[in-house]
């Protein structure tokens, strides 16, 4: 996008729901938030001719692992990190109230914003026409809000402990605040989270806000402060488990990712490291997977949540195997691990499960809600919801046990016995769950269809109070 002279080039990671930003005046660009994979970043300002002068952080990251220290070395960029973060690299420190001069005409100025980390920044961007930078005249352009300010929503505030998320509830509010007071209405906002990010505490279907939208509709400035805590509060669910490693990992300093591809492992190979315990993970979709696959390789298709739910479920440190049909498959299923620190896979394999198995395949059936509400009348079966819990909650059907996907792999004992349908909210997750359970030695049937069509077809669903 282009404000102004200036270009905004967001970097969007839909699978972990962020955005990062290029911004440049045709000669010199800053960055926001950068991603681990900082190709991406260094091919746009090839593209555009532009170099790259100053690397801000808003936050040490929760959800992924930053790419800021890597770009900062590669380029010579300056590495702009709150002088109040402990770190354990050499940062340019940086403050509230405190500008970068980016070129001649852009100024980035330090708004200290806590509410979704107690060091929280975000950064105010001015620009000053050709004209006007002799005289000084700016104008505001926009602000890189990170996981402050976000569109109808502000991000969660519970990610550094439970101990904490009332303050920090309370710290957002007063800093979405100071941003309405300091920003114009027609100030753009740019913030990292919220495109489907667990760091959201709520998701809004807007793609692009300005300050005045979000005084009108955002709740964090249309409400009190405690009535915006409790609902806040009231309203959190689950969080992957990886965010505990992405913090630490990113106040070390991480390096740039090492993309090659992995060595090649046969039919022999994949057994073994499937008995030894590690994850063979096959990359296709949930369809072709229960179709065929070898047995004791577990489904997280790369079409969908691949390295949220991957690095949600696994203990962290498990050596993972992947398995595309594509070389792309292995290189895109690898782009998506690093980002969360998952460097390097133990191995690969391309093709199909007859490239991967010696013997016979493991299958297992799939269905729709309409074929479970039919087996009904006929016999007993087990439903697994494996749906989070504030889901199962909210809405479910009648009867059904739940256990949420993150918990499985620890529970799978648990899926009561008799014949187990599986279902989420749209077959990803039930994918998932279906090939653990399948790992076990169980054959489940995986529900492939949207919860919304569970009533449709006649399921009796229940909700909360019930």
């Amino acid at each position: 996008m282009t404000t102004t002279d200036l270009t905004i080039v967001p970097i969007e990671t839909p699978t972990l729901g962020d955005r990062s930003y290029v911004v440049h005046d045709g000669e010199v660009a800053f960055v926001v938030d950068p991603q681990r994979d900082i190709d991406r970043v260094l091919t746009i300002l090839e593209e555009h001719a532009v170099r790259l002068t100053d690397v801000f952080e808003t936050h040490i990251h929760n959800d992924y692992v930053t790419g800021g220290l890597a770009l900062s070395q590669r380029t010579g960029a300056a590495y702009h990190v709150n002088a109040d973060d402990e770190v354990s690299f050499e940062r340019t420190a940086i403050g509230d109230g405190e500008i970068v001069e980016v070129g001649p005409r852009m100024r980035v100025t330090a708004i200290s914003t806590p509410g979704h980390t107690f060091t929280h920044l975000s950064y105010a961007l001015s620009e000053a026409s050709p004209d006007d930078a002799a005289t000084g005249t700016e104008a505001s352009v926009g602000v890189f809000s990170g996981g402050s300010l976000l569109f109808g929503a502000t991000g969660r505030p519970d990610l550094l402990g439970e101990e904490h998320a009332d303050a920090l509830a309370r710290h957002q509010h007063a800093s979405a605040h100071r941003l309405a007071e300091l920003l114009p209405g027609d100030a753009d906002v740019f913030p990292t989270h919220g495109f489907g990010s667990f760091c959201a505490a709520t998701q809004s279907e807007a793609t692009e806000s300005t300050m005045g939208q979000e005084k009108e509709s955002n709740p964090v400035l249309t409400q009190d402060e405690e009535t915006y805590v409790q609902e806040l509060l009231a309203g959190l669910g689950a969080w992957p488990a990886y965010y505990a490693h992405m913090m630490p990992t990113n106040a070390e300093g991480p390096s740039e990712p090492d993309l090659s591809t992995p060595s090649t492992a046969d039919a022999d190979e994949l057994r073994r490291r499937i008995e030894a315990g590690e994850w063979v993970v096959d990359l296709r979709n949930r369809t072709a997977f229960a179709a065929g696959h070898a047995p004791g390789t577990l489904n997280f298709g790369i079409d969908g949540g691949f390295a949220t739910y991957l690095g949600w479920l696994i203990t962290w440190g498990t050596p993972v195997t992947l398995l595309g049909e594509t070389p792309d498959d292995i290189a895109e299923a690898q782009r998506e691990l690093v980002r969360i620190g998952i460097d390097r896979p133990a191995a690969h394999a391309t093709g199909g499960p007859q490239n991967w198995a010696k013997g016979e395949l493991s299958t297992f059936p799939t269905a729709s809600f309409a074929d479970l509400e039919q087996v009904r009348h006929h016999r007993e079966v087990v439903i697994l919801d494996v749906r989070r819990a504030d889901e199962y909650d909210a809405t479910r059907i009648k009867g059904a046990h739940n256990i949420p996907i993150h918990e499985l792999p620890e529970r799978v004992a648990e899926v009561p016995s008799g014949e187990v349908w599986v279902h989420c909210a749209s077959g990803y997750r039930a994918s998932i769950a279906a090939s653990l359970i399948d790992g076990s030695g169980r054959t489940p049937v995986a529900i492939d269809d949207s919860f919304e069509n569970a009533e449709k077809v006649g399921l009796h669903l229940i909700g909360p109070d019930a």
